[in-house]
């Protein structure tokens, strides 16, 4: 009867310990290599767009831009 228990608590006991691990690994792994590129780096079509506007139109008339490079950035990973 002991062997029964341990067999049919075993498989559910690993089965949780194997999620928590994972949940752990998967959260571990995706917040250190997320942002795989330099923040200079990633998104070079929003930030073309935005610098250019900015330059021709001012800050002020860009809004638009700027949100979208800031949603590619965080879409790399970045905390902006």
């Amino acid at each position: 009867m002991e062997n029964s228990q341990l067999q049919n608590g075993s498989p559910s006991l690993a089965l949780l310990g194997s999620q928590q691990s994972q949940g752990s690994d998967a959260v571990a792994v995706g917040t250190e290599s997320k942002p795989k590129k330099k923040i200079c780096c990633a998104c070079p079509d929003t930030k073309r767009l935005r610098d250019e506007c900015i330059v021709e139109h001012g800050e002020a008339a860009c809004a638009k831009w700027i949100e979208a490079h800031r949603l590619c950035l965080r879409a790399e990973g970045f905390n902006v």
